[in-house]
């Protein structure tokens, strides 16, 4: 009995001797597995922890946040010049997409849409305008011909304002700048910009660099030049003087005069009746001085086809409509009245009328130079249904 006794109750009951068997047992297990699973080639971040690396991130956000800075400072580099490149192609697209139609530039100023959505800036809205005023025809886009005018196009201000903020590249310095600052950094902040010599009134004729100016200026051979020698660039700037203070002179001499009229008039375009026919302007009759008066005005002198040059000109001539018996000496002159866009500089021109004398000769309307031609003036005048001026005249009393 006792036996029997003694033997389930080691049964039931191993010895305590049996318990780190059993632990040293399972250690050398897991031991054993982890050396076999390193030997095969197990990542390395399971080999401290047994986990894998995503449920390891999950237990230890250390573990995520280094592991992912890690990787970030492998690609750092090739990300950021990505992300450069990236932006510079769509910039690129942007500036594409909304570029003038006809000279596929970004715009300056307004920027005009067709019914179609096309668009045209301002400067070739107008040119369009003017071409088909010339040609007498109806103005068209270029792109899908639908017709286009002041009342049917519209403006695109989305289009302008990001235009504006989009990048450009100086013409000068060749360094990009948004478009709306690149016209103040062109003419007032590049170094690159070309400048006078500050003696070019003496007859130097250098033309540099912003950033050169200070060393040619501080070299210049001209300051050291004797009275004769730069007398004939002086006379030149002497003559541009004496004319401006001749025609201010001849105005302040005008003014004195007892009979002096002025007319707001508006010049409509009309054709000829010759077998090619030529574009006019001429206003409707007006009163002055108890004569009846007309002004006219042709393009380019009344070339066979205006439209066929880029340099347009306007010249215009006053017309007596009624008999005098007595000559009449009138000095006129054009400039912009109230209800004018119209920008002129002042020029005045002089015409005896008598009976058998009863028009002027044609006097170019002097319109005032963008880019070095008035022809961008002249095609905004003609794109208008009229065009709006003050005509001042002046009677001498003989």
């Amino acid at each position: 009995m006792s036996t029997v006794e003694s033997s389930s109750s080691a049964v039931q009951q191993p010895p305590s001797s049996t318990l780190p068997m059993l632990g040293d047992m399972q250690m050398q297990m897991q031991a054993s597995t982890s050396s076999a699973s390193t030997s095969v080639g197990v990542p390395l971040d399971t080999q401290s922890s047994g986990e894998p690396p995503a449920k390891k991130q999950m237990l230890d956000p250390n573990a995520a946040s280094s592991s992912s800075s890690s990787s970030s400072s492998m690609s750092g580099g090739a990300g950021s010049a990505g992300a450069a490149c990236g932006s510079e192609k769509l910039a690129y697209r942007i500036s594409t997409a909304l570029c003038c139609a006809v000279c596929l530039d970004l715009p300056k100023t307004a920027m005009y849409q067709c019914q179609m959505g096309h668009l045209m800036c301002a400067a070739c809205f107008t040119h369009l305008l003017a071409d088909g005023r010339l040609r007498d025809q109806i103005a068209t886009c270029p792109n899908c011909r639908v017709e286009i005018s002041k009342s049917t196009a519209s403006r695109n201000l989305a289009v302008e304002k990001a235009a504006s903020e989009l990048p450009s590249e100086c013409q000068f310095c060749n360094k990009e700048f948004p478009y709306k600052s690149l016209e103040r950094h062109e003419q007032h902040e590049c170094q690159e910009r070309p400048t006078k010599c500050k003696y070019h009134r003496i007859g130097c004729l250098w033309r540099g660099p912003h950033h050169e100016t200070t060393e040619h200026e501080r070299n210049c051979l001209h300051p050291q030049k004797s009275g004769y020698e730069v007398m004939a660039a002086l006379e030149a700037h002497d003559l541009k003087i004496k004319e401006e203070k001749k025609m201010f002179s001849t105005l302040i001499d005008l003014l004195s005069y007892e009979k002096i009229i002025f007319n707001d008039l508006q010049m409509k375009p009309y054709r000829t009746d010759e077998y090619v026919h030529k574009l006019f302007y001429e206003t409707a009759r007006f009163s002055a001085f108890n004569q009846q008066w007309v002004v006219k005005a042709r393009i380019n002198n009344s070339a066979r086809d205006p439209h066929q040059s880029n340099e347009r000109t306007i010249t215009y001539q006053l017309i007596l409509k009624t008999k005098t018996s007595t000559p009449m000496s009138i000095h006129f002159f054009a400039l912009k009245g109230p209800f004018s866009d119209m920008k002129v500089t002042t020029q005045i021109y002089k015409h005896e009328f008598t009976e058998t004398s009863t028009e002027s000769d044609y006097y170019v309307l002097p319109l005032p130079d963008g880019n070095g031609s008035s022809s961008s003036e002249c095609n905004r005048m003609l794109a208008n249904k009229g065009i709006n001026f003050r005509l001042l005249m002046f009677l001498l009393n003989k």
